[in-house]
């Protein structure tokens, strides 16, 4: 019998499951297998999900989470900014229990054996698989920046680029701090976690001083040569909104801090001090990806086949979102990491299934950036896989930029989230 394959993409969120060709397989899916997924973020969240919807709910799916929500870091910054709160980028994870059987485990990952085909949990037993998906996300290099361990383990300098309890905190030190007060954000050399996000950080900090404490300063302290997504977009809306409040200062590379004077060091320019510090170190896999020897690329990112998503040094573990090293022009975005999750997951329930892998998938992205509470600029492209090249290569013509920053799309970002949220846990 002729083999068919499975039609993959990294589909508009919201794709339906008939869409994305699960009706195939129906009757040939390996029920038997296991796979596990670590990590119930945008990625494993997704990965898990799919995996169910496309064998017709003939392959067990085990979420390995120790968070008992999941909280979205697209659209967090709106809670520094103060135009939402934390319970409205939250979701459970009960749906994917209920509607999609997939069996969730509140616990973390303590060790991978790949030879074994092993993981190993903090409190509970260690569990064989057939296939591993990996989505750890990224950690913080705190022993790149001297004195930045300490000065968030006492909770002075925080990063807030995982959505939660550091959102909350951060959000209090905004409140707290004296009208006139400066907020200094310091931003990593490429590549790190949402390449927009800090810009819009900036920016929605600002617009919630320019409501409440007017005499309030903005610095931005970035480690590279320009703002590095959706520059003039930024820099335009700034000009004209936030002048007297926003100062960016590129070629800024964060070298110590010291928390309880609230000073910064640099490796070049002189030393200066802010009433909150909050600093973005340099960033790399989650911490599991790089113990099981799976962060190849200068130890920080996981290499993978682009066409599954397995890693490059681990059979059946395919790796996705932020912790894997990404093909060019490709942002460490959420929606990206939805993307990879459906392709990964077509392409794990084809190879359980004895059914041919798409030789071509493609996946999407659309990054929204709030630059006031109503006021959003956006960044959207499609990348096609290059058998030849085994990789993936941007769509002549596809996507673009906002051509200047407007109320509409605030409807259109809020809408995105809500879509997403629904198509990666719902």
């Amino acid at each position: 019998m002729k083999r068919r394959h499975l039609l993959q993409a990294g589909l508009a969120v919201g794709a339906s499951p008939a869409l994305l060709g699960h009706s195939v397989f129906a009757q040939t899916a390996a029920n038997k297998a296991q796979v596990i997924v670590v990590g119930g973020g945008y990625g494993g969240a997704t990965a898990a999900k799919y995996i169910r919807v496309l064998s017709n709910y003939n392959i067990p799916v085990l979420l390995i989470e120790p968070q008992s929500d999941f909280v979205s870091c697209p659209m967090s910054n709106l809670v520094l900014g103060g135009s939402k709160n934390l319970k409205d980028i939250t979701t459970s994870y009960d749906a994917l229990t209920q509607k999609h059987g997939v069996k969730v485990i509140r616990d973390r990952v303590t060790s991978i054996d790949p030879e074994k085909k092993t993981i190993s949990l903090a409190n509970g037993p260690t569990l064989p698989y057939d296939k591993l998906v990996l989505s750890p996300g990224v950690d913080m290099m705190f022993d790149s920046i001297e004195g930045l361990k300490a000065a968030n383990d006492n909770g002075r300098i925080l990063q807030a680029w995982k959505a939660g309890a550091e959102t909350t905190a951060l959000r209090k030190q905004l409140q707290d701090m004296p009208n006139g007060g400066v907020y200094a954000l310091t931003i990593p050399e490429a590549p790190y976690r949402c390449p927009p996000g800090p810009y819009e950080r900036a920016s929605q900090v600002a617009h919630y001083f320019k409501q409440a404490k007017p005499k309030s300063k903005v610095l931005i302290l970035d480690a590279n040569p320009d703002v590095t997504s959706k520059g003039p977009l930024f820099k335009k809306f700034w000009s004209e909104n936030y002048k007297n409040i926003i100062e960016f200062r590129p070629n800024h590379k964060v070298t110590a801090v010291d928390g309880q004077a609230g000073l910064i060091q640099f490796d070049v320019q002189e030393n200066l001090r802010a009433d909150i510090l909050n600093v973005l170190p340099d960033m790399r896999a989650g911490s599991i990806a790089v113990q099981t020897g799976l962060a190849t690329a200068n130890k920080r990112w996981c290499g993978v086949n682009y066409l599954t998503f397995e890693s490059t040094v681990a059979k059946d573990v395919h790796i996705l979102g932020d912790a894997m090293l990404a093909a060019p022009a490709m942002p460490k975005s959420a929606h990206m990491a939805n993307s990879h999750a459906k392709v990964a997951a077509s392409a794990i329930v084809a190879q359980l299934s004895g059914l041919d892998i798409n030789p071509a998938p493609f996946l999407t992205n659309t990054c929204y950036s709030y630059v006031s509470d109503n006021m959003v600029v956006h960044v959207a492209s499609v990348h096609q896989f290059n058998l030849e090249e085994k990789t993936y290569k941007t769509v002549p013509g596809s996507g673009g930029v906002s051509s200047e920053a407007n109320t509409l799309e605030a409807t259109y970002a809020w809408n995105w989230a809500q879509n997403i949220w629904a198509d990666s846990l719902l």
